[in-house]
């Protein structure tokens, strides 16, 4: 006896994936799209690849970059905590801020979402935090995948991935390592907190603490603990656009996983290293509740947190100044954190 089709037979609902889920996704989503168009990009969904027109976005003769990320186990405090507005923010931020540390622009974004069991309403959140995150930093949203997959993830659990694609003009780069030189400063960007980067470690403390999620957090008045800890990564893309048209900045790093000890040296030439002043900036609160709450050493916290740095640019002692400017404009302050000296 055989079956015939459509008669006790398996369909992919059955198997667990709803396609018209993610198509009523995707016309949530188109509204949060439009509303990243750039010269350059219509950020349109529905086709099946993202163009880009430098030519229309103002470059002469540009060279592209690409970078990707995700936003790790900062996810889990999210998903925890039924709150998904911003971890898009984030998604976007650990991108772009790495273009900007190579001196490039920003121009089109892509995300993957990946989740056992689609909840259009929940994604569109997430997704419309990405929207604000590439409107942040002057890229187009100009595409992505969601992705249905049963027995991949646990009941609730999501993943996101990004795309960023950047420019910058021929000659223009960062590092300009054969520029720098001792005594050159090293100027500290303020970070929004702990960004993306140790939450593995954030969410250990979290536990030994006892604490809930939903708890005041103690070293955020107003807040519950995981509001605090959900604060978006700032994106510093506009703030160092006119930074480096005006050249004055010979390199940057985006301050992530490893902290300033590991990410500093990516933008240094092997001649030259870089001497921290660490009591040259507060540290914001929340740092403070994470080693003592956790007892985590010094070592620990300098290799794991950024500490409340999160992108330093190397600038000439007569450039300082002039960076300064340029930060205020956008509510930020330029650090003195250190200098370059002899390796």
């Amino acid at each position: 006896m055989t079956n015939t089709p459509g008669t006790n037979g398996l369909t992919y609902r059955d198997a667990g994936v709803d396609i018209d889920e993610g198509e009523r996704l995707v016309d949530l989503i188109k509204p949060a799209a439009k509303s990243t168009a750039r010269p350059g990009a219509e950020a349109a969904l529905g086709g099946f690849a993202a163009a880009f027109d430098p030519k229309a976005a103002g470059f002469k003769d540009p060279i592209f970059l690409a970078t990707t990320d995700g936003v790790g186990t900062k996810l889990k405090i999210a998903i925890e905590s039924g709150r998904h507005e911003t971890v898009g923010i984030d998604l976007v931020a650990m991108c772009v801020n790495d273009l900007s540390a190579q001196g490039a622009e920003p121009l089109m974004f892509l995300d993957y979402y990946a989740t056992g069991k689609l909840n259009a309403d929940e994604a569109a959140l997430v997704v419309q935090g990405i929207a604000e995150g590439c409107r942040q930093a002057g890229a187009a949203l100009a595409g992505g995948e969601t992705a249905e997959m049963p027995g991949m993830y646990g009941k609730g659990d999501y993943d996101l991935a990004g795309f960023s694609v950047g420019a910058a003009e021929r000659g223009t780069l960062l590092p300009r390592v054969g520029e720098m030189q001792a005594g050159d400063v090293i100027v500290g960007i303020a970070s929004s907190g702990p960004h993306s980067n140790g939450y593995s470690l954030v969410r250990k403390v979290v536990e030994r603490s006892g604490l809930a999620w939903d708890a005041p957090a103690p070293f955020a008045p107003g807040k519950t603990l995981a509001e605090a800890l959900l604060t978006p990564t700032r994106i510093y893309a506009k703030a160092l656009k006119p930074i480096f048209d005006a050249k004055l900045a010979k390199g940057a790093a985006h301050i992530t996983g490893g902290g300033l000890v590991e990410n500093t040296p990516r933008a240094l030439p092997d001649h030259l290293e870089a001497e921290f002043d660490w009591n040259a900036w507060q540290r914001p609160a929340v740092f403070e509740w994470l080693q003592s709450t956790g007892g985590v050493p010094e070592e620990d916290m300098r290799r794991t947190f950024n500490l409340g740095i999160g992108m330093i640019l190397i600038v000439s002692p007569d450039d300082v100044g002039a960076v300064d400017k340029f930060l205020a404009l956008e509510g930020l302050k330029a650090l003195e954190i250190g200098v370059l000296k002899a390796a």
